[in-house]
């Protein structure tokens, strides 16, 4: 076995990172995680209106975190890849994964998450701002579900926190003076969350900065990794399914059924595809599942080409015959004959074509037609920064950076598959 690092060092110390810099976090997901339980067993029908997308992805992450290890260890026979050496594309391909996987884990922070302005805008990387928080009105008595409730806001961080005061300097005396903007402020203490009778004033680290509405850029920017990515594999599946059944059919059957799918998909590759995704995205609008179906439609039309090829190249070898004969449906056929033999470039193709999705989602993002503002993408950040290119420079590098890293990562796999397949290419 070759020396050098492989994949299961960089795993491993992508996983001690994160344990080590997100260990309270951590904690705090499972004890929120135990709470929800003893709230099942206690209020059955109250604990099912926490069940919401935050909390499951946020737990089923940490579980998952927690289990990695475990069940690398398990799988260690299956997985003899981890144990390759690494270069720079595995290196960031494996720091995608952590970031779509653990996300929730390794920052908390909400996306969208924007208060006082006035401190927050626009502010560089590695710029921090105090932070107050306020207590709470006083209830008579916190139930269960009221404990509960709160504990979850703590941990999963909303949109919008009415309790929270971020300021550029504080002062504590018998008041707490807070400035922003160069103007001052006062609370009482007693109004404030303290700690052995004095306030707690913390301080709050933009890592990549924020942006023009004083969002966190360094958790909009893992959010939107995981935009990205959740949106080229469902695009790409999208595309593999169409691909792969009309080049199946269309080889198998031939005669006039061939005929009409290949001028089908010339029809395809002759129509400029953006006039067919600006005519989806006006009529249905612009979302998510309207972006995944529009770019799911507009690729497959290579996957077809090499499958139909592939199953005229087999579909009359010994073998091929010799499972029509013992009676093999036309599914089973596809599974364990065609399948098989056009993984290999099934599978390059499906690799070029995940980079091309990305690019196009971030593009119609550029444009205003990608998923919408519900969700933070980076698309949508550099054409949100290129009104502010030369004062907060930080909007467009940031995102154009993981842009440009992700499609080098992806093209420089597809190469490397494609000679791993093809020696002699």
């Amino acid at each position: 076995m070759k020396s050098g690092l492989k994949i299961i060092h960089w795993i491993i110390f992508l996983w001690l990172c994160i344990i080590i810099l997100r260990f309270d976090l951590i904690a705090g997901y499972f004890s929120l995680i135990f709470s929800y339980i003893g709230l099942l067993s206690s209020d059955f029908s109250s604990a099912l209106t926490f069940l919401n997308f935050s909390f499951f992805d946020a737990s089923l992450s940490v579980i998952l975190f927690i289990s990695m290890i475990p069940l690398l260890i398990f799988f260690r026979k299956r997985l003899q890849f981890i144990l390759t050496r690494i270069n720079f594309s595995i290196a960031f391909l494996m720091l995608l994964c952590f970031v779509f996987l653990f996300a929730p884990i390794i920052t908390n922070e909400n996306p969208e998450f924007s208060k006082n302005l006035s401190v927050t805008k626009l502010l560089p990387p590695l710029s921090s701002v105090k932070q107050i928080e306020l207590k709470e009105s006083e209830v008579k008595k916190l139930t269960q579900v009221d404990n509960f409730r709160n504990k979850a806001a703590k941990i999963i961080k909303p949109a919008f926190n009415i309790d929270m005061i971020f300021a550029d300097s504080v002062i504590v005396t018998d008041k707490v003076i807070y400035f922003q903007k160069n103007k001052s402020y006062n609370v009482d203490r007693e109004a404030i969350v303290s700690e052995s009778g004095m306030p707690i004033v913390s301080n709050k680290l933009f890592l990549f900065g924020s942006d023009e509405f004083g969002r966190d850029l360094f958790a909009r920017l893992i959010y939107g990794t995981r935009i990205s990515i959740t949106v080229g594999l469902s695009a790409v599946l999208l595309s593999f399914i169409i691909g792969i059944l009309l080049g199946f059919i269309a080889g198998y059957r031939g005669g006039i059924l061939d005929v009409s799918l290949n001028r089908f998909t010339e029809m395809f590759l002759a129509f400029p595809v953006i006039y067919l995704i600006v005519l989806i995205l006006a009529l249905f609008g612009s979302s998510m599942i309207s972006v995944i179906v529009v770019l799911g439609i507009s690729g497959w039309m290579s996957l077809f080409k090499i499958v139909k090829s592939e199953v005229l190249s087999i579909k009359h070898k010994d073998y091929f015959a010799t499972a029509e004969l013992v009676g093999l449906n036309k599914f089973m056929i596809l599974k364990r004959e065609v399948f098989p033999v056009i993984i290999a470039p099934v599978l390059v193709n499906l690799v070029f074509l995940f980079s091309n999705v990305v690019l196009a989602e971030a593009a119609l993002s550029y444009l205003g037609l990608g998923t919408g503002n519900s969700y933070p993408s980076w698309g949508s950040m550099i054409s949100s920064g290129q009104e502010y290119i030369t004062k907060a420079w930080w909007l467009i590098a940031f995102p154009g950076l993981a842009l440009i890293l992700t499609l080098f990562t992806f093209n420089t796999s597809g190469r490397n598959l494609g000679k791993v397949f093809n020696p002699k290419n």
